[in-house]
């Protein structure tokens, strides 16, 4: 998803209200220069956004600007490998995100470990997707969708942004879980028309990309894949209701080459989770269609080893093949 510069400056113009955070209990000289955020999505993009509002946030906060770098290619593993062959000395960070936990089983030939060579810093916020139908498909719920499938097996096209994205894999969970037989069909570009104009018939989609679609009535939600419903929604179901344990969404994080030093792993960890905590903060999130995602180190460690493990069975169980 794009957003134009004055939205983009709108956004992270918000980030600077916020008091410089005490660092008295840590007894350190960082960062002493600036910090590079590198991001594997182009300039624009929601998680370039993202990035952007970090790095606004850390910079007011640490008193040294954190400044994003877009390292674009391969489906963000450009950009994770440059991170692994950094310095570990807090000045490279990285901005994760669910891609690059679907990438690790994804591609079988990358030139790092994602477990082994990056280590998690802190986690920034969750991005629901949301299950969503052309309004010409006669069902209102999951129930009634499944059953529709199960009745019209691979007569349901499902889009996606791509193969391996997180709308695609997604997708493939709710299959595997629901025992439908859906026919994907990725896009490079914008899918959104097709699905409104009935050429293809759902999506789960991330929330900010279709949100105005959704509140226009022109695609119908049916449920939200988080675990519990959310704020900007609060009426739609979870898929989770219908079919219990299912919980996909997109997320965006900090992380930084194995060796970064733990008492800046903590520094870093400590501001972004204050950030968490501050109203303004969370709203710029939620003017995002996102959710605050507050974990230390440790639970942010344990999140990400659970994510690969999660969508290498996805990948595994609908042999999915990277490009």
């Amino acid at each position: 998803m794009k957003f134009s510069r004055r939205k983009l400056l709108h956004i992270a113009a918000g980030a600077t209200a916020l008091p410089a955070l005490s660092r008295s209990s840590f007894a350190l000289d960082y960062p002493a220069r600036p910090v590079r955020i590198i991001v594997g999505f182009s300039a624009g993009s929601a998680s370039d956004i993202i990035a952007r509002l970090a790095a606004a946030q850390l910079s007011q906060q640490l008193g040294r600007q954190f400044v994003v770098e877009n390292h674009t290619g391969a489906a963000t593993n450009l950009a994770a490998e440059y991170v692994t062959r950094a310095t570990p000395d807090g000045y490279t960070l990285l901005l994760l995100t669910s891609a690059n936990t679907v990438n690790a089983t994804l591609y079988t030939k990358l030139n790092f470990n994602l477990l082994t060579d990056i280590i998690g810093v802190a986690s920034i916020d969750l991005v629901p997707y949301v299950m969503e139908v052309t309004n010409s498909l006669p069902v209102k719920t999951v129930a009634e969708f499944i059953a529709y499938a199960k009745a019209n097996p691979g007569k349901i096209n499902m889009a996606s942004n791509g193969v391996g994205s997180g709308p695609h894999v997604a997708g493939e969970l709710f299959q595997m879980m629901a025992g439908v037989k859906l026919v994907h069909v990725p896009y490079t570009g914008n899918p959104y028309s097709d699905l409104i104009a009935g050429q293809i018939q759902m999506m789960f989609s991330p929330i900010p990309a279709s949100i105005a679609y959704v509140r226009s009535g022109q695609l119908r939600p049916l449920a939200v894949g988080t675990p519990t419903r959310i704020q900007v929604l609060p009426d739609l179901p979870t898929v989770a209701e219908t079919l219990p344990g299912y919980d996909a969404s997109g997320w965006h994080a900090l992380a930084a080459p194995k060796g970064m030093p733990t008492a800046e792993t903590a520094l870093i960890n400590k501001t972004m989770l204050a950030s968490l905590g501050d109203p303004t903060f969370k709203a710029k999130l939620a003017d995002l269609g996102s959710i605050p995602m507050p974990m230390t180190v440790a639970e942010f460690g344990k999140f990400i080893g659970e994510d690969i493990t999660k969508w290498a069975k996805v990948i595994k169980f609908a042999d999915i093949k990277a490009d």
